[in-house]
């Protein structure tokens, strides 16, 4: 599904411009079913399971943090470690096969091509930590390195959010099955949010209005699925811009580092291709301006060239020639 980022600049943006549109910015949540204890060998949807996942820039998992008995578990009890454990297990399993696999067409292609010894000795490395029950995102590669093993998807080398599912009298707090989780997290490096489906699913019915009531009423500012879109975002590196008018205010999300015609290229390869400026203002400092228009009469208004980086938060115009 797709779900927009939550970012009330988008809506004060617009009253300043008055604009007829709001759109946000998105991101996209794959729900992958079937990953069972033994998924690596065929188990479940097995393969098809973890073809699925290679194509992902992250990795939620969703951990079960609540005792009910009217829900079963397929392992029969509430254990969240165990639960994560099985799933890493199964990924490592994976992993290790594909790593053995790649490093036997190596072998033909490490006496004559260079790339070739840096891949498998990166993989060897890997391979180590992995069979050691660690993870791929743990070993420390260089740039080339990094380049080099990207097309295999390793999927214990994809950064992972551990979501602690929990109840929704144990949101505000957690409980110890999500103390748990969380140390587990801390160890790993990993992010970790708390979310209560039970929650998600009754805050779809409700007005933003009634919606806040709730979950001040569960003692949360905000609901599980919004603290994960913010964690997905930090963990993916991402940044948003915004243009702003009459017409529409939008909100676009860019990688850390990108240049402003990259930027402007999100929005159409033309504007990248043909790129000569762009009229730029960090979102604080429009606000304490009122407006644009105001903006340009203070000197506000910077016109930055290619070199650029944008930065998060900066309100864009660009001048382009195709």
């Amino acid at each position: 599904g797709r779900v927009a980022v939550p970012d009330e600049r988008v809506k004060i943006l617009s009253n300043i411009a008055k604009s007829e549109k709001i759109i946000p910015t998105y991101l996209d949540f794959v729900d992958i079913a079937g990953l069972v204890k033994g998924a690596s060998k065929g188990e479940g949807l097995g393969n098809k399971f973890l073809s699925n996942i290679r194509e992902v820039d992250a990795i939620v998992h969703v951990v079960r943090c609540f005792e009910d008995q009217n829900v079963i578990h397929v392992s029969g009890s509430v254990d969240p470690i165990r639960d994560i454990e099985v799933i890493n297990l199964e990924l490592g399993l994976a992993d290790l096969s594909q790593i053995e696999r790649r490093r036997e067409r190596l072998k033909k292609q490490i006496r004559i091509s260079d790339n070739a010894k840096v891949e498998d000795d990166a993989l060897a490395r890997i391979y180590l930590e992995v069979e050691n029950g660690g993870a791929a995102r743990s070993v420390k590669l260089s740039d080339e390195e990094k380049v080099l093993l990207k097309p295999l998807g390793l999927l214990t080398y994809k950064p992972i959010i551990y979501a602690c599912n929990l109840s929704e009298d144990e949101l505000e707090k957690g409980n110890s099955y999500s103390q748990e989780v969380s140390s587990f997290a801390k160890k790993e490096a990993a992010q970790n949010v708390f979310i209560s489906a039970q929650v998600e699913a009754e805050l779809v019915a409700l007005g933003d209005d009634e919606k806040q009531d709730y979950l001040n009423g569960l003692g949360v500012s905000e609901g599980g699925l919004q603290s994960l879109i913010k964690a997905s975002y930090q963990l993916l590196g991402l940044r948003t811009y915004f243009t702003t008018g009459e017409k529409e205010t939008r909100a676009w999300t860019i990688k850390n580092g990108m240049t402003a015609p990259q930027a402007a290229g999100v929005i159409h390869t033309d504007f990248e291709q043909g790129f000569i400026r762009a009229q730029t203002i960090n979102y604080e400092k429009l606000i304490a301006a009122g407006s644009l228009l105001e903006a340009k009469n203070k000197g506000w208004l910077r016109s930055e060239g290619k070199e650029y980086i944008v930065n998060e938060g900066d309100v864009m115009e660009f001048l382009f020639n195709v």
